[in-house]
């Protein structure tokens, strides 16, 4: 039997319907599964275990005081004997040698300008002699270049020079004092007392915490840091002049400078310098009031190679180092690596710590930057930017189709 007109009807509505349905699909469902943005994906961080290095344990003489410090450090490393100020003897001419390059500064290798003799330099070195202090011999109305004198007052520890020096630059050691001690006073060494110019005076005195210091600048002076390394040097009128540091070239000492008095023992200003991997730890160190420079001599070797096997070349990250993940909802997986290797250098016993940021991320080519972990050792800070180890894709139209709720 033919359809009735009723059911002919009934079927062209089931039929608009339908149409009507994979039409609104087409135009909008479809559309909207399949160019909906597609979500961010979070990250998960993987979990650090910071390297740890042994402590280390420092003995320093009981006689005295002394201190051990390093350039870029906090605070000592171990200090030893009493805290109240001692003579400093000679290395006093540290202060000179840096006060005299304030008035007259010099590049490194420059020798300077020309610094004359009177017959008033003949006196200063026989009073300075028949006080038992070290001196080296003038040409009266001859000159000296300003780079020579200060060789001579810093290397063999010349007294005179040391005087002709600060005459030159300040016209008398009376001028000189007040701005010395001003010198002191602006750079935190307030332990420090001025008497005079070379440190004959046993009332020039100081604390390790002072002289440390002074030793950090010394060695940020290019002109210091060249002559107080010198062995030994051929000069002009005075001949061949040696180092009164016995210790250079050992374990890595290359200055500072020797205090002798024979009221006030044997003291020395040193610093010594330490590669690891590529990183420079410079020591610095005081020993003051020993017995006699050999005693403090063999003290201080033993010091340093204590103090240098306390330092460690540790590795923060490598580059690939996985430091966090990310899988997506459609099944893409991949990682946020180090860009780079780096490493420090800490003194045994720092703690280490790593925050790790990484943000959620579109699908992103291998390469991206994604975060960054940032280490803390000690005063240290190091950060290592992140990157995806691989693609991160995105959803394919099956599973934006199957997964309209995660889109919509």
């Amino acid at each position: 039997m033919p359809p009735t007109r009723r059911q002919i009807y009934l079927r062209r509505r089931i039929l608009f319907s339908v149409f009507a349905v994979l039409l609104l699909a087409v135009l909008f469902y479809l559309p909207l599964t399949l160019l909906a943005p597609v979500p961010q994906t979070a990250a998960v961080r993987a979990g650090y275990s910071a390297p740890v290095t042994p402590t280390q344990s420092l003995s320093l003489p009981s006689y005295g005081a002394s201190a051990i410090a390093a350039v870029g450090y906090p605070g000592l490393l171990a200090s030893g004997g009493g805290s109240s100020p001692l003579p400093i003897a000679s290395i006093t001419k540290i202060v000179t040698a840096l006060v005299v390059l304030q008035k007259a500064p010099l590049a490194a290798g420059d020798a300077g300008p020309a610094i004359p003799f009177t017959s008033a330099d003949a006196v200063l070195l026989k009073s300075y002699a028949a006080r038992d202090g070290d001196v080296y011999p003038i040409k009266v109305g001859g000159t000296m270049t300003e780079r020579d004198v200060l060789t001579i007052a810093l290397v063999p520890s010349a007294n005179n020079y040391a005087r002709a020096l600060v005459n030159w630059a300040y016209g008398s050691e009376a001028n000189f004092l007040p701005v010395a001690r001003a010198w002191l006073t602006s750079h935190g060494m307030t332990s420090t007392t001025l008497t005079d110019c070379t440190g004959l005076n046993p009332e020039n005195t100081s604390t390790p915490t002072d002289l440390i210091a002074l030793g950090k600048l010394a060695l940020a002076n290019p002109v210091i840091t060249e002559l107080i390394g010198i062995k030994a040097t051929t000069l002009p009128v005075v001949g061949t002049i040696n180092n009164t540091n016995q210790l250079l070239g050992s374990v890595g000492i290359d200055g500072i400078k020797t205090g002798t008095l024979n009221s006030a023992g044997a003291s020395l200003l040193f610093s010594s310098r330490l590669v690891l991997g590529g990183h420079v730890v410079t020591l610095v160190g005081v020993v003051l009031d020993g017995p006699n420079h050999p005693t403090i001599d063999a003290a201080i070797a033993k010091l340093v190679t204590a103090a240098r096997a306390g330092f460690h070349l540790v590795t923060l990250a490598t580059k690939g180092q996985r430091f966090a993940s990310y899988s997506t909802a459609w099944g893409d997986r991949t990682t946020a690596i180090a860009t780079k290797t780096v490493s420090v250098v800490l003194w045994g016993g720092t703690a280490i710590t790593a925050k790790i940021s990484a943000s959620s991320v579109l699908p992103a080519h291998r390469g991206t930057i994604v975060g960054l972990v940032s280490f803390s050792a000690g005063t240290q800070r190091v950060t290592v930017p992140l990157e995806l180890a691989t693609k991160l894709g995105g959803p394919d139209p099956g599973w934006r189709l199957g997964h309209p709720g995660e889109l919509l």
